[in-house]
């Protein structure tokens, strides 16, 4: 009987499966049928991009004005790389033979490590986060202060950002309001850290639609409550989706109820990752998992998390600094993972 690997193909065809278990591929055979010799119609033919700029080239190519860069990424003349699209190289070690289950998409030792210390560093910061959180979120954990204002200030923590540097709440402070208040923050030339859900272009419309949905639940306390009877990880789950409002990304909504669980203001645990989309944290969960499909991306991310002893979390920040290349600290010191942090995590990923 013929075997299917999980990619759905026949595990002789499979590139991936072959690779992770040492069985010879089927050699590629390529057709014997002699190729069409007869012009290409007018519906055949490729799109013209603007005299060629966005276009293929008339050899069939593409054109050197709108085809893909020799670094990787697309060129900035005529291509898709205009307003509003970033393009940065993608950081790559080299093949080194290295394999191991919890990341098959990996083949660099060097890449692993890297990931190994993203995710010590987000474990730790989740530490610091519970044991002596710094700044404004010392404010949001102080039980002292009125709870509908810590968690206002959460919100806006996590919707702008701390910066990456010395002073990474300043920003934040200079725009903050009450939430008794009523009014918006100011939010005009402000600075925003790295993981930012505000867009200027929208003004304070995705802070309005917060307020509309504490409103309609009758308080925040109670739209992040819900049932007194739900478990942490299902209350995180049900605020997750209910926190969809316009302009709130995954990585804000995800920062949000993360810190408001490690700082003990509601009884919050992420039981996924939440992934799907563009977000630069599924984007990395697919390249260092080896697989798209997200319900396989969530068991996988889940059994990374239990096999480095770090909770599922960490993964979060972990995914999305490595695969940026560059760390968003989000309020603390970048100070980097000891060797005791580091040494269960380097073991499971066999390092």
């Amino acid at each position: 009987m013929p075997s299917f690997c999980r990619h759905n193909r026949l595990i002789q065809n499979c590139p991936i499966c072959t690779r992770e278990q040492s069985i010879e591929a089927r050699p590629v055979v390529s057709s014997s049928a002699p190729r069409s010799s007869l012009p290409r119609t007018p519906a055949d033919a490729p799109r013209k991009g603007g005299g060629g700029a966005g276009g293929r080239s008339g050899a069939g190519g593409r054109a050197a004005a709108g085809g893909r860069s020799g670094a990787g990424g697309r060129s900035g003349a005529g291509g898709r790389s205009g307003a509003g699209v970033k393009i940065r190289r993608l950081v790559r070690g080299a093949e080194d033979g290295y394999r191991s289950p919890l990341v098959p998409g990996l083949r660099s030792s060097a890449d692993a490590d890297r990931l190994a210390v993203e995710l010590g560093f987000a474990a730790d910061r989740l530490e610091v986060l519970s044991a002596a959180p710094p700044g404004l979120y010392g404010e949001v954990a102080d039980p002292a202060h009125e709870l509908e204002e810590r968690s206002w200030l959460a919100f806006l923590v996590a919707y702008l950002c701390p910066l990456d540097g010395e002073d990474p709440f300043a920003a934040i402070e200079a725009a903050r309001t009450t939430w008794s208040s009523g009014a918006a923050p100011a939010l005009d030339g402000v600075p925003t850290g790295p993981r930012t859900a505000h867009d200027p272009a929208r003004g304070t419309k995705t802070l309005d639609a917060y307020r509309a949905w504490a409103r309609r639940a009758g308080s925040q306390q109670a739209a992040f409550t819900g049932e007194a009877i739900w478990s942490p990880e299902r209350r995180f789950a049900r605020a997750y989706e209910r926190l969809a409002l316009p302009g709130l990304h995954r990585d804000a909504r995800f920062e949000l109820l993360v810190t408001l669980g490690r700082l003990g203001v509601y009884e919050l645990a992420a039981g996924a990752l939440q992934l799907g989309g563009g977000n630069e944290v599924t984007v990395a969960a697919k390249r260092a998992l080896g697989i798209g499909d997200p319900m396989l991306l969530e068991r996988r991310a889940a059994e990374l998390a239990e096999a480095c002893a770090v909770p599922l979390a960490v993964l979060d920040l972990g995914l999305h600094n490595w695969g940026h290349g560059t760390r968003s600290t989000l309020g603390v010191s970048d100070a980097e993972p000891d060797e005791a942090r580091l040494a269960p995590i380097r073991h499971a990923l066999g390092l």
